[in-house]
């Protein structure tokens, strides 16, 4: 079993004179505090995150906006949420974790407690878009790999798999509320609820979270006596690196093989059936709550299946485990139009057993791919990836917003992403692995 109490160095850096640092053995190790604290903050930006695919019926009825209208405005979310996160890497290395993520919760905020002022198309693009996307595209997946790049050596499959649930569990806790809530009271009251709990999450990250475990006088959880892992060093650039990264990055094969399946793994999970499964089962006419009860279970699973792909990243070639991730996603893609209907038959809980578990499995084996490829620059060449993985996933909340308008159905969206999700696992299978891991 793991042991929590990991001993710390019996020195201290630069900001941290050695008197002060003592044996904390009885002590829990202050990286698990602060993975803690991350996944609260972690739950906290995805809860706004599971509110589009609710909202969408709503809007539609209250403002005639079309699919199309309301599913650009996610898709804007979504890509920032994507191409801001390497530049929000970069930063927290310059500036600081607390400082970044404390400024994005508060964005996230704004941008969910302004929407209920919105009379217009455009102001859904500005709150809902601009400023919620820039808000959790600052503390995405890349403020994952930081964390566990800085805090842990051991066990660090594990804690990206449980820090990566942590916004399935925001859908899990959030999703069935929000979709009562808006049924009851109308979409507003769930949109100003967001905005307090994304508040809320601040004073912890203020008060407990640290940048690197030497500002505590501890070494990086399971890392030995000599080695540098966690300790602070000087960074300059700031958001520079990132382009500088990218630049050095993009120079890889691995780079664009993780990249473009990385992209068909947004297209598939959030762009198309995180954001228009509530409304293609209201199509074959299943209530919205219910839906929305469905997509929350996904979460629930999700939770485990991401954990527990963490735990197998540590032990397992990541590529082998994409490689099968994606091959079975793409599957129950192509056979989820025939489950859907206005009653959810067995057929249908197999679907979502089979694909909650595969939900965002993928990212834990991406992100130790990124560390073997990159080395100290992973997160942010990790950031890079994930953009790709949101730009795809706005191609798909459009793509498939507009094969909604024009077919009435959303039948070649689902055939489609299963078909891309093939090509994913083949890409997954070209990528070299260093020999010596870093």
């Amino acid at each position: 079993m793991t042991d929590l109490r990991e001993p710390l160095s019996p020195q201290g850096d630069d900001s941290t004179p050695a008197a002060a640092v003592t044996d904390h053995r009885s002590r829990l190790h202050p990286a698990w505090i602060v993975a803690g604290v991350g996944f609260v903050a972690l739950l906290g930006a995805a809860a706004f995150r599971s509110v589009p695919s609710v909202l969408i019926e709503p809007l539609h009825t209250e403002f005639g906006w079309s699919h199309a209208t309301i599913s650009a405005a996610v898709s804007l979310n979504m890509l920032l949420y994507g191409l801001i996160s390497p530049f929000a890497a970069a930063l927290m290395d310059r500036f600081g974790i607390r400082r970044v993520v404390c400024s994005a919760l508060v964005l996230i905020a704004a941008g969910s407690g302004l929407t209920v002022f919105m009379t217009q198309a455009w102001q859904l693009v500005a709150t809902w878009g601009l400023l919620v996307g820039v808000g959790v595209g600052s503390m995405s997946m890349p403020f994952v790999a930081t964390i566990t790049g800085r805090w842990f050596v051991r066990s660090r499959g594990l804690v990206t798999g449980v820090l990566t649930a942590a916004g399935a569990t925001g859908q899990l806790v959030f999703l069935p509320l929000v979709s009562m809530l808006a049924h009851e009271h109308g979409w507003r009251l769930p949109a100003l609820i967001v905005a307090a709990v994304a508040l809320s999450v601040v004073p912890l990250v203020w008060l407990f979270v640290r940048d690197y475990p030497s500002d505590v006088g501890a070494r990086a959880y399971g890392a030995p006596a000599d080695s540098t892992v966690g300790v602070r060093v000087p960074v300059a650039g700031g958001a520079s690196r990132a382009l500088t990264v990218l630049a050095s990055a993009a120079r890889t094969r691995g780079f664009w093989l993780l990249a473009g399946g990385f992209a068909i793994c947004g297209a598939s999970t959030n762009g198309l059936v995180g954001t228009h499964f509530v409304t293609a089962a209201h199509d074959h006419g299943m209530p919205p709550t219910t839906a929305a009860g469905l997509l929350a279970l996904i979460g629930v699973f999700d939770v485990a299946g991401t954990i527990a792909s963490g735990w197998l990243s540590d032990r397992v070639d990541p590529r082998y485990l994409l490689l099968g991730y994606y091959s079975l996603r793409g599957l129950s893609l192509l056979i989820l139009p025939s489950l859907l209907g206005p009653h959810t038959e067995p057929s249908m809980w197999v679907f979502i057993v089979f694909y909650g578990l595969d939900w965002i499995a993928t990212v834990p084996p991406t992100v130790l791919l990124c560390r073997e490829l990159f080395g100290a620059d992973g997160p942010i060449a990790f950031g890079w990836v994930f953009a790709a993985h949101q730009v795809g996933a706005a191609i798909a909340a459009t793509g498939a917003g507009f094969i909604r308008d024009l077919n009435g159905t959303y039948d070649l969206a689902w055939y489609v992403a299963g078909g891309l999700c093939a090509i994913a696992a083949i890409m997954s299978m070209l990528i070299r692995r260093p020999k010596i891991a870093v």
